[in-house]
């Protein structure tokens, strides 16, 4: 019993089968053996016969085993591949679909491209940050990815008059626009109840929702302030307001990085939460050659 208990504990050789072979035959002997890990029990005297036939039985039971294993084995690899698969072609159509919303005034060609990697660079960062250590997960990163191109969807619902239109928008016309927030959150909100459990869709929400709010309370569409806004959407509004400061609009020509650094810093503590910006700072010059790598192509 000793040996065979230690035989068990032992990794590599716990999958072996045992075969006891005693003069002891009674019942409770035999149960102590196969409760150690004993796979059949024979009792003295014996015919050789009945060792090969029992040692035959159990080496080919080991074999199905062995056969079943790596089966299933092959099985969820084949099951995981085609859900790679299905994940990645839903993702793409997901990621057309925002492209399209942004095609009546995107006049920055790779704007969802550059947010898509300056999140995941931004939040990777925060991630090593004593603040957001214990928050920021690979998860999160992921997911921050492929959800932060969702931030303005809701652009399909605003006129053209407005979107597209050149000069300033007046008093009326910005509370329209700023509708854009809560006609994309209601969009996937109908996606959340059909899937309520999928993180992408919720963080999708909070960005196309809150990207918008500022730190100090004074943003739209909740006027959200400090920890109350998602931090989905508070890496969000860094990375929006950087890439617009980066890009060339009918009424401004594009600010460099130094500038668009500075503008954000001022922004500290009233637009954005001064770690964010703080560490914004630490890898900025990745943020330029990011944005530099993915500059449109004319």
């Amino acid at each position: 019993y000793e040996v065979c208990v230690s035989l068990k504990e032992k990794e590599a050789l716990a999958d072996i089968p045992i075969i006891f072979i005693s003069a002891l035959d009674d019942i409770e002997d035999k149960v102590r053996a196969l409760e150690c890990g004993g796979v059949d029990y024979i009792t003295k005297p014996f015919q050789m016969e009945e060792v090969y036939a029992r040692v035959g039985t159990h080496l080919q039971l080991r074999k199905a085993q062995q056969e079943l294993k790596s089966f299933n084995a092959e099985l969820n690899q084949r099951v995981a591949k085609q859900v790679e698969e299905i994940n990645k072609s839903q993702l793409a159509m997901i990621f057309a679909l925002a492209k399209l919303s942004h095609t009546r005034d995107d006049d920055t060609g790779l704007h969802l491209e550059r947010v898509q990697h300056l999140c995941r660079l931004l939040a990777g960062a925060l991630a090593e940050t004593k603040p957001f250590r214990d928050r920021i997960d690979p998860d999160f990163i992921t997911t921050i990815f492929y959800a932060s191109p969702l931030h303005d969807l809701g652009k399909v619902g605003i006129e053209d008059a407005i979107l597209l239109k050149p000069a300033g928008l007046t008093a009326e016309e910005f509370e329209i626009m700023k509708t854009h927030t809560t006609i994309g959150a209601a969009t996937l909100e109908s996606v959340h109840r059909e899937y309520p459990k999928n993180a992408f869709v919720r963080m999708g929400i909070d960005i196309a929702k809150h990207h918008h709010e500022k730190w100090d309370g004074g943003g739209y569409p909740d006027g959200l302030k400090g920890e109350a806004i998602p931090l989905s959407a508070r890496i969000m509004a860094l990375v929006d307001v950087y890439d617009a400061l980066r890009a060339r609009r009918p009424y401004k020509e594009p600010f460099t990085h130094e500038k668009s650094k500075a503008i954000i810093n001022e922004l500290a503590g009233k637009s954005f939460q001064p770690e964010i910006v703080a560490t914004f700072d630490a890898i900025h010059a990745d943020f330029d050659a990011t944005h530099a790598r993915l500059m449109d192509v004319d």
